[in-house]
């Protein structure tokens, strides 16, 4: 149940031996019975998410070596990981192998 005025979550409040329906604003619902029982459901719903391009030629190439074959080349872009006032994290992905690994400068 839902508060009619600030549409707030009312919750179960005893007063004066019954148990009354009651919002932080102020509102009270007394018509609510004793034996009222609330019923809390969650629903949860899967989003699967779907890949609708593997495709690296989109990113831009780099002169970089490759931790794990030693290419010379490799796809980057750049994500905010962290808070805002700090940089940027600086991903970098194997034009060869497709290896995959950050670079926290």
């Amino acid at each position: 149940m839902f508060c009619p005025k600030c549409k707030s979550l009312l919750t179960p409040k005893k007063e004066g031996g019954k148990v009354i329906m009651a919002c932080s604003c102020g509102y009270t619902n007394k018509k609510v019975e004793a034996n009222t029982t609330l019923k809390e459901e969650i629903k949860t719903e899967k989003n699967s998410v779907e890949v609708v391009s593997e495709d690296p030629e989109t990113l831009s190439l780099t002169d970089e070596e490759c931790p794990k074959c030693a290419h010379t080349k490799a796809y980057y872009w750049v994500v905010q990981t962290r808070a805002g006032d700090e940089p940027e994290t600086k991903f970098l992905k194997c034009e060869k192998c497709k290896y995959t690994w950050r670079d926290y400068d």
